[in-house]
């Protein structure tokens, strides 16, 4: 091999290039530095030098790197392309938004950039837009795995779990071990409770990317969602020697712990989750559950919309099928005593979940209508057509918004996330009308107040919803006690109440 003049930025650049195609990325930027030591305002060597810099992981180096680079010539569209890529890396969607927008002006038809795009938008939550996006990009080039896979994702994002599925497919028919496709397949499997070949996926995702880190985490989860708790453990343990600090791994196996009744290691973990950065009311809560943190007044509503959007597809059978669960016609059995007859009526389902309150409200409502925190839960709601209006939100923030439009308020199994009552009789109060009822179930306590279990769910005496009731202005009309559901063959004793305006 003949060497090469030091002074000769070009045949250094060249040398450069084919050492980073490569994937010799420190030979490749060792050049780079030396033709921006003998020509600073060199552009290609400063953008080169950017993308390799983002690919050691030093997005603030690869920002400074670019920039300079588009200083002296703003006119290359992959440059702003990669731009976006970098202010992507460090949380700025709506400035990448912005690059990848440059440089569609500059190369309509740049396949690449409509994708980073679509990516920029789906993470802004413009999700419409984002597919769009991929679309275009398919349209120049068909072939293009990363498009499809990133479909996918906006796809699933929108609940569209069995559209997800085919882009999947679409991605893996270009790459068959393209492991980031085989692992959102796997989450839209497990989201249409598809478990078997949801973990199947990812396995084989594993397979072809042994590190991971996401899919020893999903695997983990699932596992724990199937009771295989010593499974899940191992799998979060893998993705935490993987990437130790890891914060869903170090949460997933504190999980993991307390299902298998390992308290004080549990609790150990739920500390360290929090001190990786887990989310912090999560974790407070979970380790109240344990008796090791104060309970606070309610579960937090990120908790609660997490836990149901991962059980949303199999919920009703697992409900029905394994926990014979009775709420709904517990409640439609008490509203159908109180209404005596009465139909025609506004009624709002709090909490409605996957809807299985719904075809019991129905035939009573004139307007019938759902709110609930998880976004995948509505989406099986919406699917059985007896909703006039589904919401995602808060039940009492939803409330406070419609005052005095409603003449029934039913809440089937939704109290038990939330410890003091008192906001959401004070919301109950405020949203029905003159007459109207509040019907609910909650799980009893022996005692006073109200409880925090170890299942995650409080439980609330009958005095004190008692006394909040009349706090209130309710009387109470009906009081039953009975058995909700049953929690590991175990009947769980519950109250029913109407209350009355």
């Amino acid at each position: 091999m003949h060497s090469i003049d030091p002074s000769d930025s070009g045949a250094l650049l060249r040398q450069a290039v084919a050492h980073h195609q490569r994937g010799e990325l420190a030979q490749a930027d060792a050049l780079y530095a030396a033709v921006l030591v003998r020509d600073p305002a060199n552009f290609d060597a400063l953008h080169l030098a950017g993308v390799i810099a983002r690919q050691r992981q030093a997005p603030e180096l690869a920002l400074d790197l670019i920039t300079q680079a588009l200083a002296i010539d703003a006119g290359r569209a992959i440059a702003h392309c990669n731009l976006g890529a970098v202010l992507q890396d460090l949380g700025r969607e709506q400035d990448a938004l912005a690059s990848y927008e440059r440089a569609l002006a500059l190369q309509p038809d740049y396949p690449m950039a409509l994708c980073n795009r679509g990516n920029a938008l789906r993470r802004l939550g413009r999700l419409d837009e984002a597919l769009a996006s991929y679309e275009r990009a398919l349209a120049l080039a068909p072939s293009y795995a990363e498009a499809f896979c990133n479909r996918a994702l906006a796809l699933q994002a929108l609940d569209r779990h069995a559209d997800a599925l085919d882009a999947f497919g679409a991605a893996l028919t270009q790459r068959p071990a393209y492991a980031e496709a085989l692992h959102g397949a796997g989450v839209s499997l497990a989201a249409l409770d598809q478990a078997e070949d949801a973990l199947e996926a990812f396995d084989r995702a594993l397979r072809a990317q042994p590190d991971y880190v996401a899919s020893w985490c999903s695997r983990g989860t699932l596992l724990l969602r199937a009771q295989e708790a010593h499974a899940a453990l191992d799998s979060y343990d893998q993705a935490l020697r993987l990437r130790p600090g890891h914060p869903r791994a170090q949460l997933g196996r504190a999980n993991a712990l307390r299902a298998l009744g390992r308290r004080d290691e549990a609790i150990a973990a739920y500390e360290a989750a929090a001190a990786c950065g887990a989310d912090g009311a999560t974790v407070a809560y979970l380790l109240a559950s344990l008796g090791a943190a104060p309970a606070p007044q309610a579960s937090p509503a990120g908790y609660v919309a997490a836990l149901f959007d991962q059980y949303a597809g199999r919920f009703d059978r697992h409900l029905v099928d394994v926990l014979r669960y009775r709420t709904p016609t517990l409640l439609a059995d008490v509203l159908a005593r109180q209404l005596a007859g009465r139909s025609g009526l506004d009624i709002l389902d709090l909490g409605c979940g996957t809807g299985l309150c719904g075809p019991l409200l129905r035939p009573l409502a004139r307007q019938l209508e759902g709110v609930d925190l998880s976004a995948g839960m509505l989406a099986q709601a919406r699917e059985l057509g007896v909703y006039d209006a589904l919401a995602c939100g808060e039940l009492t923030a939803y409330l406070a918004q419609t005052p005095a439009r409603w003449d029934v308020l039913a809440a089937a199994d939704v109290l038990v996330y939330v410890g003091d009552l008192d906001p959401v009789l004070a919301a109950a109060r405020q949203g029905l009308r003159a007459g109207g009822t509040f019907v609910f179930s909650v799980e009893a306590l022996d005692g006073d107040g109200y409880s925090l279990r170890a299942s995650g769910r409080y439980a609330h005496a009958a005095e004190y919803l008692a006394m909040l009731a009349a706090r209130h202005g309710f009387t109470v009309r009906e009081q039953v006690a009975c058995t909700l559901r049953e929690d590991s063959g175990e009947p769980v004793a519950g109250l029913v109440f109407a209350l009355g305006l």
